[in-house]
């Protein structure tokens, strides 16, 4: 799913790009910065999941996409949107790179969809959140996010299950 860019204050969330891919990775299956996602940390780089992960841009369904600095077009870290099929919800996603975390970033990338979502008429935004990711909670709470819901997950490639909030943020 592609979009026009949504632009922030401080940033522009772009359109996933082929060449963002080991990007993408480099965040999502580090164990720091992946610490609480559902990816897999890898200790050698997965060259077969990078070539899959070169063609989010042209998924259908969600639309992945790089938040980058205005000033510089820096990558910051990794964001996607997912209306439901009547697009009455919107699920939104966010992850910063340690090196630009504790900025205000996360919070500005949800912020950016959230009112995109709001402009295309949807009535609520969901964020899930893993439970111990303080941080991330924060940000979902700063943005309006109300706890509605919680579930198990297994963190791909290993044992370790982890609890997820889910969070709604009204739009009406």
């Amino acid at each position: 799913m592609t979009i026009e860019p949504i632009k922030t204050f401080r940033l522009t969330l772009r359109g996933f790009k082929k060449d963002d891919a080991m990007w993408a990775y480099s965040i999502w299956n580090d164990p720091k910065m992946g610490e609480y996602l559902p990816d897999e940390a890898k200790d050698e780089i997965d060259y077969d999941y990078v070539k899959e992960l070169e063609n989010l841009g042209d998924d259908n369904e969600c639309c992945y996409m790089i938040p980058v600095l205005k000033k510089n077009d820096e990558r910051v870290g990794t964001c996607s949107l997912m209306f439901s099929e009547d697009k009455t919800v919107c699920d939104i996603a966010y992850c910063v790179h340690e090196n630009y975390q504790g900025n205000g970033y996360a919070t500005e990338i949800a912020l950016g969809m959230i009112g995109y979502a709001r402009e295309q008429g949807a009535e609520k935004v969901t964020i899930r959140v893993n439970e111990e990711n303080g941080p991330s909670n924060s940000v979902a709470q700063k943005c309006g996010g109300r706890i509605v819901g919680e579930k198990m997950f297994q963190k791909q490639g290993t044992d370790t299950m982890m609890k997820e909030l889910l969070y709604e943020v009204n739009l009406k």
